[in-house]
C-alpha cells in the first residue's frame, strides 16, 4: 500500500501546527487541567473553524467527511501540540451517529451531527464491555456537552456522570456515566455503529500518540543541544545520540503504519457504500497487493504509535534528568499523556492480540 499525501493535505497540516503554535495549548491545557475549561474551548472553537471535526462528519449533516487520512494527519498536529479535551471521543461519537443514520436511524444525527461538525458541541463516548457489560470510564464526560453510552445493541444519551478520577495526565478527567437517560437507537446496527466508532477512535488516538512523541522528541533534542557537562554538549554523547536516535526510528516506522492504517480505512469505507465509485477513484492513494485487515492495520498502528510515544516519554525523561518532572516545564505536559493514550482505545496486549489475529485470518 503506497500513500504520499497531496499539497492539499500537506498545506492543511501546516495551517493547524501554525495555527495552534499561536494558541498557547500549554496554558489551555495547565486551565482544563485545573478546572477551568475556557482556554481549551477557545482552541476546541479554532480547530473547528479549520474544519477539523467535520473530517467526520457527513456532508449530509454539515461536515466533509468521513476523511480518516486527513483526521489522521490533523491529530498529528493535536498530540504534537497536547490539545487537550475529549478530541477522539468526539470523532467516534460523530462516527457512530453518522453510521445509524446510514443504517436507517437518521433521528439522533440530525439532531447531533451539526453541532459536532461546527465544534458547537463537544461530546464524549463510553462503550460498555461485550463479557461483562460494563460501562467504562468516559474521559471529560464532566465536561462533555454530549454525553453517549453505548449497552449492548442500545444507544443512550447518559443524564450525567459519577465521580471524576484524574488519570496520570491531569488534563485527562475520567468518569462512569450515569446509567439511564434518553434512549437514542436500538437494535443491530447500534452494535455495527460502535465497532466503526471504535476503529476511529483508535486511528485519531494512534495519531495523537505520534504527535505526542514527536514533540518530546523535538524538546529533548533542543534541551541535549543545550545542555552542557564538562564544557560539551550533552547531545554529542554517544550514549545519548543512540538514544534518541532509537526514539527517532520507532516514532517514523509508527508514521507510515498510522497513515497506511488510514488509507485502508478509507478504502474500506468507499466499498462500505460511504463515497461513490467517481469520489474514490479521485483519492490520494493507491492499494497494491493484499495484507491485513482494516481492524488488523488499525491496531498496529495503534501499538507502534502508542509505544513509540511512550518510548519518546521515557528518553525525553531520562535526558532531561529530575528537571523533566517538574510542573514549571511544559515538558511535562507531553511527559504525562504519553501513557494514557498509549493504553486508550486499545493497550498494547489487545492491539498485539488483534494483529496476530488478523495474520492468522488471512493465513499469513
Amino acid at each position: 500500500m503506497a500513500f504520499l499525501p497531496t499539497g492539499e493535505q500537506r498545506a492543511f497540516v501546516h495551517s493547524l501546527d501554525a495555527m495552534l503554535g499561536a494558541s498557547d495549548t500549554p496554558a489551555a491545557v495547565r486551565a482544563w487541567a485545573g478546572g477551568d475549561p475556557g482556554p481549551g474551548l477557545a482552541v476546541w472553537g479554532r480547530l473547528a473553524e479549520a474544519g477539523v471535526w467535520a473530517l467526520a462528519v457527513p456532508e449530509a449533516y454539515e461536515g466533509v467527511g468521513p476523511l480518516p487520512v486527513e483526521l489522521a494527519g490533523a491529530f498529528v498536529e493535536l498530540g504534537r501540540h497536547a490539545v487537550p479535551g475529549p478530541v477522539a471521543e468526539t470523532v467516534a461519537a460523530a462516527v457512530l451517529l453518522g453510521e445509524l443514520a446510514r443504517r436507517g436511524a437518521p433521528d439522533p444525527a440530525k439532531r447531533l451531527l451539526p453541532a459536532l461538525a461546527s465544534g458547537g458541541r463537544t461530546a464524549t463516548l463510553a462503550l460498555a464491555d461485550a463479557g461483562t457489560g460494563r460501562v467504562p470510564r468516559a474521559l471529560d464526560a464532566d465536561r462533555a456537552d454530549l454525553v453517549l453510552v453505548v449497552r449492548g445493541e442500545e444507544l443512550w444519551r447518559a443524564p450525567g456522570h459519577g465521580p471524576v478520577r484524574v488519570s496520570a495526565d491531569p488534563a485527562r478527567r475520567l468518569a462512569r456515566p450515569a446509567p439511564g437517560g434518553e434512549l437514542l437507537a436500538a437494535g443491530p446496527a447500534v452494535t455495527a455503529a460502535a465497532h466503526r466508532a471504535r476503529r476511529w477512535a483508535a486511528l485519531a488516538t494512534a495519531a495523537q500518540s505520534l504527535g505526542v512523541g514527536l514533540s518530546l522528541l523535538d524538546r529533548t533534542v533542543e534541551y541535549a543541544l543545550g545542555r552542557t557537562q564538562f564544557g560539551t554538549s550533552i547531545g554529542t554523547f554517544q550514549a545519548v545520540k543512540h538514544r534518541l536516535a532509537d526514539t527517532l526510528l520507532a516514532l517514523e516506522f509508527a508514521r507510515p503504519l498510522l497513515f497506511g492504517a488510514a488509507v485502508g480505512l478509507a478504502a474500506a469505507e468507499r466499498e462500505d457504500g460511504w463515497w461513490g465509485a467517481e469520489e474514490g477513484a479521485a483519492g490520494p492513494v493507491t492499494a497494491a497487493g493484499a495484507g491485513l485487515t482494516v481492524d488488523g492495520e488499525l491496531a498496529a498502528a495503534k501499538v507502534a504509535a502508542g509505544e513509540a510515544g511512550y518510548a519518546a516519554a521515557r528518553t525525553a525523561l531520562q535526558i532531561h534528568g529530575a528537571i523533566g518532572y517538574t510542573e514549571e516545564l511544559d515538558l511535562s505536559l507531553w511527559l504525562r499523556k504519553a501513557r494514557p493514550l498509549r493504553d486508550a482505545w486499545g493497550d498494547p496486549a489487545s492491539c498485539r492480540a488483534a494483529v496476530l489475529d488478523a495474520y492468522r485470518g488471512t493465513g499469513s
